[in-house]
């Protein structure tokens, strides 16, 4: 990432900024450097900074990546066409009286349906919206990694036109209110004199063309709804809150366009007995004082079932045993599972192990070793 500047620089806001400071700044600059107003060669460019400033640092997940790992963080995770989905500029550019299309002018053809609340300014299909779901698993099975069924909802491509919105029998026709062009021109009054918007078509959504006759199945937009089932594979070594990325397995775009993303948050449920820390697992094992003394041997349930585990003698409570390689396989390696021992005094003796610890105190004897300070 050399050569990128620090987004709130960018902005020109500190690192603790509110969301209404960050967008005060992004329209502030907006208003400066929009290319519609701006003609100096290097507007474009500051114009594309902070727009992916802003982008980053209005959306609340891509901030904290941000802020935990800096730009590596966010193009490790993102592409540029993820960083600004999402981001809401047509609020501040339609303030000034711009075009809503200045992105995908500046950008390219990354800017279709569901971005930022802008519409394809091309001719084609659209893309499907993206989808959203939870999955769960135990953390067994987030060790050894899993395959999880799904159920969707969602949008699928007509079947009774195939996704051309036209009854079948019927063909589609060129756009009367566009003339095939699929965007439409509007003349408006701004502080800089009368601009010309360019925006999409509103009857044929930027196809430039419309069916003879409606597809009566799915009202004209190609798409029905329907369930789908996926098979989810859940990688070994996941953590809980990690979210997975399926791509094209979102909503169907309408008129045959490409399908979006699903996004699968897991959620790795509570285990009874053992806690997952980073590469490590941890257990909490209760021995009496008789066991810790002599020495034994106990049943240690790990991810890969029951095991059994010495204990050494003289063993003293608070003591951790490591069982090499039973923790969570990780890109790193696996890591260890640590058993924390615990040395349980009771709290009531009936009379014969009262008797029996009295005789053995009387052996240790009562006397108490005194160390120095520097001891502990």
């Amino acid at each position: 990432m050399a050569g990128k500047r620090d987004y709130y620089e960018v902005l020109g806001i500190e690192k603790s900024a509110a969301q209404d400071d960050i967008k005060r700044a992004f329209r502030k600059l907006a208003f400066q450097y929009h290319p519609d107003r701006n003609k100096e060669p290097e507007a474009e460019e500051k114009f594309k900074e902070i727009s992916e400033a802003y982008a980053v640092l209005s959306d609340a997940e891509k901030k904290q990546q941000y802020d935990m790992f800096g730009h590596a963080g966010i193009s490790g995770r993102y592409s540029t066409e993820d960083i600004f989905r999402g981001a809401n500029f047509r609020d501040i550019f339609t303030e000034f009286g711009f075009g809503d299309d200045i992105l995908s002018r500046i950008f390219g053809g990354i800017f279709g349906s569901g971005f930022g609340g802008f519409q394809q300014q091309r001719n084609g299909p659209q893309r499907g919206h993206d989808l959203e779901t939870r999955i769960e698993v135990t953390l067994e099975q987030a060790a050894t990694g899993t395959e999880v069924e799904i159920t969707l909802n969602r949008l699928k491509k007509c079947s009774s036109c195939d996704g051309s919105g036209a009854e079948p029998g019927s063909n589609l026709k060129t756009c009367p209110t566009c003339n095939g062009s699929g965007r439409i021109q509007r003349r408006t009054q701004s502080l800089f004199g009368q601009m010309i918007r360019v925006t999409t078509c509103n009857q044929c959504e930027g196809r430039g063309k419309i069916p003879e006759v409606v597809c009566r199945t799915c009202g004209g937009n190609g798409l029905e709804e329907g369930r789908t089932r996926l098979n989810v594979r859940v990688p070994q070594g996941m953590e809980d809150g990690t979210q997975l990325i399926l791509r094209g397995q979102g909503e169907d775009g309408p008129y045959g366009g490409p399908a979006g993303d699903l996004y699968v948050s897991v959620r790795v449920k509570p285990h009874p007995y053992l806690i997952r820390r980073d590469r490590d697992i941890i257990y909490e094992a209760e021995i009496n004082f008789a066991q810790a003394a002599l020495g034994t041997s106990i049943t240690v349930p790990t991810l890969n079932g029951d095991k059994p585990l010495k204990v050494p003698s003289g063993t003293q409570s608070g003591e951790i045993l490591r069982m090499r390689g039973d923790g969570m396989p990780t890109r790193l390696g696996k890591g260890d599972q640590l058993v924390h021992i615990n040395v349980v005094v009771p709290k009531r003796l009936n009379r014969k192990q009262r008797e029996l610890i009295e005789k053995l105190g009387e052996e240790f004897g009562s006397g108490v070793k005194k160390r120095a300070w520097w001891w502990r």
